[in-house]
């Protein structure tokens, strides 16, 4: 049998990736950052593991580089479905201990809970913290949420959708959500939560003053949707896109969520309602990838771009152990707050890492422009009759 593409892809990427050989030369830690993180779903699993039933297992993914920092991905095969369940929840914890062990043995200071990980060990990872002291651990929302505010302001500006446009949130209790939703009140947007969870719903609306939809049908017509959950009852349908959406509009669907809450197949079924992209990602131009587009490119990215959450983790490795930074250090970086925000967001300026240009699955998006014809309706008193073939002779 022939070897599986991942295990041709790590010898490819262990054969020629050089910086890696010269810090092993040299004695430097062959890794200063990690990213560890579950697989999307059975198609990704299946493309990371040469054997995808084996659920007790661990393995490197893409390695990046950029102004010096070295970073790779570590993988657990747990899916996001998966990790809904609490079999799939304590397999995963287990799993992503041995894969902190493995970043610590490669000589990283740093480790992301990327993903579906976040609330793997609770709202401050304090058990997590307290196994691994040396170790900076963060959930990287900080930096996505700076880069989702820089995203969705661009494509309102873009689209033409000044102030006060008429915005849907889906899921505005969680830690992206709430960050967004209060960044768009601020900018005088009207700003609607809605969600799978009433409970959470109605506590975030009495929190911070803004309208909730305690059922989808009460939402109405919107200007555009920012997707901050991608829990399957609150994925966006072509059937919740027409509600949504308004006559001769499409709708601009900003979307944060990996895996995506608006995929690709049902994308593809909204046709041209939709003006979709991608959210929260980041772009270096110093950033490089082992292997290039054989590695970004299996994360569904683009040349120098890379996660929001992963560009934090990086910008915390400059920050604590390169610039000395002692209140970056000293911050809770489970915490998603204005002050983390702009720790981070300056650290970006100095790596040189912004918003990158719109992409909606790997694909440039170059027009906001919304304007659709509708298809024209006939007049009620013509009735609508196929031609009489023996007539057209």
């Amino acid at each position: 049998m022939l070897p599986h593409a991942s295990t041709l892809w790590r010898a490819a990427l262990r054969t020629t990736d050089l910086p890696r050989h010269w810090r092993v030369l040299t004695s430097q830690p062959r890794l200063d950052v990690v990213f560890i993180t579950n697989v999307r779903d059975e198609a990704e699993r299946r493309r990371f593991f040469a054997d995808p039933n084996d659920r007790l297992q661990h393995a490197s993914g893409p390695r990046m580089r950029l102004r010096g920092v070295h970073a790779q991905v570590r993988g657990f095969n747990v899916t996001a479905e998966e990790l809904l369940t609490r079999p799939g929840r304590k397999l995963a914890r287990e799993l992503f201990i041995e894969c902190t062990r493995w970043a610590q043995d490669q000589g990283a200071r740093v480790v992301l809970l990327a993903a579906s990980t976040k609330r793997l060990f609770g709202r401050d990872g304090g058990e997590l913290k307290a196994m691994f002291p040396d170790l900076v651990f963060t959930i990287g929302d900080n930096g996505t949420a700076w880069l989702l505010g820089q995203d969705v302001e661009r494509a309102l500006r873009r689209a033409n959708l000044s102030a006060p446009a008429r915005l849907l949130v889906i899921g505005p209790y969680g830690i992206l959500g709430s960050a967004v939703a209060e960044h768009l009140a601020g900018a005088r947007h009207e700003v609607i939560g809605w969600g799978p969870s009433t409970a959470l719903l109605q506590e975030w609306s009495q929190q911070t003053g803004l309208s909730a939809a305690l059922d989808f049908e009460s939402i109405g017509k919107v200007d555009a949707v920012v997707c901050c959950s991608h829990s399957p009852e609150a994925k966006l349908t072509l059937e919740r896109v027409q509600q949504l959406r308004r006559t001769r509009r499409k709708l601009l669907v900003i979307d944060v969520c990996e895996p995506a809450n608006l995929d690709a197949e049902e994308l593809a079924r909204c046709g041209d309602l939709v003006r979709r992209q991608d959210a929260g990602n980041a772009h270096a131009k110093g950033l490089s990838y082992g292997l290039g587009p054989l590695s970004w490119q299996r994360l569904q990215l683009s040349r120098g771009t890379v996660f929001g959450c992963f560009a934090e983790a990086i910008a915390l490795y400059q920050a604590i152990f390169r610039d000395r930074s002692s209140i970056a250090l000293r911050r809770d970086w489970f915490e998603v707050s204005a002050f983390n925000q702009f720790i981070v967001a300056e650290t970006f300026r100095e790596l040189g890492i912004q918003a990158p240009e719109p992409h909606c699955f790997g694909r440039r998006v170059t027009r906001f422009d919304l304007r659709r014809e509708e298809a024209q309706a006939l007049p009620q008193d013509t009735p609508f009759t196929l031609p009489n073939p023996l007539q057209a002779r």
